[in-house]
């Protein structure tokens, strides 16, 4: 061991910013793609259960409402049309999919650095959902989103560390035609950032212009499909055990056009799906488990992601209750039923009922996002900024879920046991021969950053000094730091020529 205290130079100044300044990758305590996979709120044969109940569901319930294209591709595959017009799938059927579907999927980044392997246990967290609302802090007031809000919102993430992804978490209601708003959403999208981007399509006919602009976003049609940045949010499914008929038809368009898809089943529990927490996971599997096999009729092992997004309901009013502990649980399970599978799954967790960033939103977005995490769920959908049962969506809460998912990550990242860390070596120096503790020792300093995750907008003071600092507020900071953020470029943006190509062809609305 080194007896001497690291000499320090450059003052108080130098070393706060080198605290500050970012770590290199290897350094960091937290990443994307961490493994959970620890807590585990089902066991082995309930697992099972499961299982055996939505193939059971499959077998005689079945699937009602697919177009006749999706018919005629899983009947191919084995499935049965009944008389009744339901699709019915024997268990060979499921297995077959199953033993075709993609396992190991890579969603990329347009940036590379940004690509996300989802297998096994691996974590990450992003936005998503359908927002009709923006919370406007300043004034405690819900106005209706914008594409200017979306693009904001993807400009934030591009420089959120802890928030990996961006799906889109709002609708433009200021583009009232839905050809337009299709191709304006992947437009703000893709200007915002360079990290994974998910999106939906109102009709299938309105795939062909988004995937003209990607390509032209690319490059060519041929570097769009060799590298595809964005992906298809598609809720195939109309709860309970109904194809969503033109969903499907996107879903389709969307294959052909080398997009991978999230097979999106959001019943809710109590209403479209069973309120029993293990009801409502055996009908978004079953539901997903038909999706597995109507994607690889179409393409067998297209990236495709297993999304069980089943919700919870407050039963005594019918209100959606995304913020309750009945909801994490339904999100962890689903994950081990991913992991029971073997196929790359997201379900939704982080997202509150609370109206406001306050304390309710934080003790629901946080209570769901350590869950999600620690099951080892691949993709957290809406784990920042959502609100009021998703009907709202908070730039503020944005910024701040970036600081809470940071302690989310340092969850699942959990308890390295090893020789160093058992620190055996330190405690006799210490308390033998050093100064009786454990500030400034070469251990400390040197791991200081490695395994502690520092809150960028948390405040840690004491009252005396938070006093000191003019009592700060946690909203106003976030403002600041929003619009400090927003200040600065985002490398997304798109060069001049083809950003005046884009415009020529499609009417954008976003601002040039």
């Amino acid at each position: 061991m080194n007896d001497q205290t690291p000499r320090r130079s450059g003052g108080r100044a130098a070393r706060k910013a080198k605290r500050e300044a970012k770590l290199e990758s290897h350094l960091q305590p937290i990443k994307p793609g961490m493994s959970g996979g620890y807590y585990k709120p089902l066991s082995d044969d309930e697992i099972l259960k499961i299982h055996e109940a939505a193939l059971q569901v499959l077998e005689e319930v079945g699937m009602a409402d697919a177009p006749p294209s999706g018919v005629e591709y899983m009947v191919k595959a084995g499935a049965i049309l009944g008389d009744d017009g339901r699709l019915r799938y024997p268990r060979k059927v499921v297995e077959d999919a199953l033993a075709m579907a993609a396992r190991n999927i890579t969603l990329l980044g347009r940036d590379p650095a940004f690509n996300m392997e989802l297998s096994g246990t691996k974590v990450h967290y992003g936005t998503a959902g359908a927002a009709v609302h923006m919370v406007d802090i300043k004034t405690n007031e819900y106005r209706e989103s914008t594409v200017q809000d979306l693009h904001d919102a993807a400009h934030l993430v591009q420089h959120l560390d802890n928030v990996h992804f961006l799906q889109r978490p709002m609708v433009c209601r200021d583009i009232p035609d839905n050809r337009e708003m299709d191709v304006n959403t992947v437009y703000a999208t893709v200007t915002g950032t360079t990290k994974h981007i998910g999106t939906s399509f109102t009709e299938p006919d309105f795939v062909p212009d988004a995937l003209e602009l990607l390509h032209m976003i690319a490059g060519s049609e041929e570097k769009w499909r060799e590298h595809p940045f964005v992906s298809n949010s598609n809720c195939f499914v109309v709860p309970p055990m109904k194809f969503a008929t033109e969903s499907c038809q996107v879903m389709e368009a969307c294959i052909e056009g080398g997009m991978p898809v999230l097979l999106l089943s959001a019943g809710m529990a109590g209403a479209t799906a069973p309120s029993t927490v293990a009801g409502a996971i055996v009908q978004a599997v079953a539901e997903c488990l038909a999706g597995i096999v109507y994607v690889n009729a179409v393409k067998p092992g297209h990236p495709a992601i297993f999304g069980t997004w089943p919700f919870g309901l407050d039963l005594r009013t019918g209100a959606m209750s995304i913020g309750s502990g009945e909801q994490a649980l339904l999100t962890a399970g689903c994950a081990q039923m991913h992991q029971y599978y073997g196929v790359p799954g997201g379900a939704a967790a982080g997202a509150s009922d609370s109206k406001l960033p306050d304390m309710q939103a934080g003790w629901e977005q946080m209570c769901s996002n350590v869950m999600a995490g620690l099951s080892g769920l691949n993709m957290v959908y809406e784990a920042a900024g959502m609100h009021a049962s998703l009907l709202g969506f908070c730039h503020e809460s944005l910024v701040l879920g970036d600081d809470l998912i940071g302690q989310a990550q340092r969850c699942v990242r959990g308890i390295e046991v090893d020789e160093e860390t058992l620190a055996v070596d330190q405690i006799r120096e210490v308390c033998l021969s050093g100064t009786g503790h454990y500030l400034g020792t070469d251990q400390t300093l040197s791991r200081m950053q490695m395994d502690h995750v520092y809150p960028t907008l948390g405040d840690r003071t004491s009252p005396k000094e938070w006093a000191e600092n003019d009592k700060p507020d946690l909203i106003e900071n976030a403002i600041k730091r929003k619009e400090a953020l927003l200040a600065t470029p985002t490398p997304a943006k798109l060069d001049p020529i083809t950003d005046q190509a884009i415009r020529k062809r499609f009417k954008i609305h976003l601002p040039g």
